[in-house]
């Protein structure tokens, strides 16, 4: 019976995880978050089928983006967001509600990736960063990422310049470390607090806001740095 059910689950993970479908609208249901989380969590523990259909459905742009931007390819992320959905279905039984689902998710998400490279990197696989998933705003009260690709530009030139910011934001997180990668990512991005991001990343929270502080910073240079040599040219 379980096995009838995986492989029911598998199948429908081939038609949900999808990179096409993944856009910056298709984030989790923000208006009542916690109703629809408990909804769901009861009807996952009363072992609906049609209840993981939804999460998969609700979770999948989040657990595809934070995978790509870990393994920086499309299609390593369609395979470590289905291996997330079945570690999920598979084990949520073990959930507890010591954090939110979306942040237990996104911990199992990240551990899978981050597996995920270490198994193509033993392959003498290199793996490389990419941003092109979308990014996100979030609203905090420190500069963020978000905030440093805002503007009101109007003029073509002020939009050049927002265009050529956001770039080398993109190409200084694919070269920072992957630990103020994922920190800087779950905070300006997907917008956890710095305890969620702990439970996440299992540091404590003094580490996640180093990280984050640092990894603003390194991003605040390259850009800076960036825009300097353009003006000299």
């Amino acid at each position: 019976m379980l096995a009838e059910k995986e492989a029911y689950v598998v199948a429908g993970l081939d038609e949900f995880v999808s990179a096409e479908k993944t856009t910056e609208q298709d984030v989790p249901r923000a208006a009542q978050p916690g109703l629809f989380e408990s909804k769901l969590i009861a009807r996952m523990k009363a072992g609906e089928m049609s209840a993981f259909d939804e999460l998969v459905e609700e979770y999948q742009p989040l657990v595809y983006a934070l995978s790509f931007r870990i393994l920086g390819d499309a299609e390593d992320a369609r395979d470590a967001a289905q291996e997330t959905f079945l570690k999920i279905y598979r084990h949520f039984a073990r959930f507890r509600g010591e954090a939110s689902l979306k942040t237990w998710i996104c911990r199992i998400a990240i551990n899978q990736a981050r597996s995920s490279e270490r198994w193509w990197r033993r392959r003498f696989r290199n793996a490389t960063s990419s941003l092109d998933a979308p990014l996100g705003l979030s609203r905090e009260e420190d500069r963020t990422l978000a905030e440093t690709l805002e503007s009101d530009a109007v003029s073509p030139e002020a939009e050049a310049l927002v265009r050529e910011r956001s770039r080398r934001i993109e190409l200084g997180l694919g070269e920072m470390k992957k630990d103020f990668r994922i920190a800087v990512i779950l905070r300006d991005i997907e917008g956890l607090s710095y305890e969620e991001i702990a439970y996440v990343t299992e540091v404590s929270v003094g580490t996640v806001k180093s990280r984050i502080a640092r990894g603003r910073e390194m991003l605040r240079e390259i850009v800076q740095s960036g825009e300097r040599e353009s003006v000299q040219l």
